[in-house]
């Protein structure tokens, strides 16, 4: 592998997590994943482990683990497969179902080997076709910043780290091919069925489009969405109570934005079902009727607007407490 292509690698990962952390590498036997190993191998030789997943849901899935655990012998990275046990198998909303699973196994083998990461082999192509789903969505500065550099993976409490959001897929696939390796193809990367083939296709219709740049102006993004999250700290410090189990907000005369970051923060430090991340639209909803100083319910949380406005858990709900005073 050229030096200058190991340097660079060595940078992006430096700048995301220790160089004395042990990493665990998913990789699923794509060439950006099987990329992303040979990286991880060469910059960081006995610190590094990996992990196939066998999502139960295509039978080529356990021959593509095999081939993986072969590459592995090769480069003396230790490997497991992964498998996931499905009470009832999903027939709808296929990928975020098998996304979650994914990630829940990840970081229990993570933790369970005592690694200090995962990382995973998201890509320019990846992070710009994550953008414009979400630009699709009507999304705001959060949802537009895409997919950070640095996370915590969903459903555990482990590091998760994307060293390759600078990188761009034909890269990735010129190191397998200089490696000698063959990557598996998964079909359903071709099945137009599913929403981020169908942007990728049109992605790479549009020309006009550059991927790399749409990947620079989300890691703009994500800098603006740290200084809205800076500003939503000192609204909150300034202007929000917390006592038994309830939120009092007052609001100041800041941006619409911060006032709508509040009141998420207050919902998901109080939520008591569904996803406890409010999404964009329904937030804006519940901002509008709390201006107006009408009531509402989000996520388990009764609110209600005025001068204060007050959220507590609904009565009657998973943690019920007094209504409001």
């Amino acid at each position: 592998m050229e030096s200058s292509i190991l340097d660079r690698f060595r940078a992006d990962l430096d700048a995301l997590v220790s160089k004395q952390a042990r990493i665990g590498v998913a990789v699923s036997g794509g060439p950006d994943s099987l990329a992303l190993l040979l990286l991880a191998a060469a910059a960081r030789p006995d610190q590094v482990e990996a992990a196939t997943i066998d999502h139960g849901l295509r039978p080529e899935a356990p021959g593509e683990a095999a081939f993986v655990e072969s590459v592995c012998s090769r480069l003396n990275v230790r490997h497991a497969t992964l498998t996931a046990r499905w009470s009832e198998m999903p027939e709808t909303a296929i990928q975020e179902r098998a996304r979650n699973k994914r990630y829940r196994l990840l970081g229990y083998w993570a933790e369970e080997r005592g690694l200090d990461a995962i990382v995973t082999a998201h890509h320019a192509e990846d992070q710009a076709e994550t953008v414009l789903m979400r630009l699709a969505r009507g999304s705001g500065v959060r949802g537009l910043a895409g997919m950070r550099p640095r996370s915590v993976s969903p459903g555990a409490h482990i590091r998760l780290v994307r060293p390759l959001l600078g990188w761009r897929h034909a890269e990735l696939e010129q190191i397998c091919q200089a490696a000698g390796l063959e990557a598996v193809a998964d079909p359903s990367n071709e099945d137009e069925r599913f929403e981020r083939v169908r942007v990728r296709r049109a992605l790479a219709a549009m020309d006009w489009l550059d991927a790399g740049a749409v990947a620079h102006s989300a890691a703009i993004l994500a800098d603006a969405d740290a200084a809205l999250d800076w500003a939503t700290k000192i609204e909150w410090d300034d202007c929000v109570q917390e006592k038994r189990g309830s939120v009092i907000y007052r609001p100041s005369d800041a941006p619409a934005e911060i006032v709508r970051r509040v009141v998420g923060r207050a919902i998901r430090k109080l939520a008591t079902e569904g996803e406890f991340e409010p999404r964009g639209a329904e937030l804006s909803r519940l901002v509008s009727t709390l201006l107006e100083g009408g009531t509402g319910t989000l996520r388990g949380v009764l609110c209600r607007g005025g001068a204060e406005w007050h959220f507590v858990p609904s009565p009657n709900r998973t943690r019920p407490v007094d209504n409001f005073e």
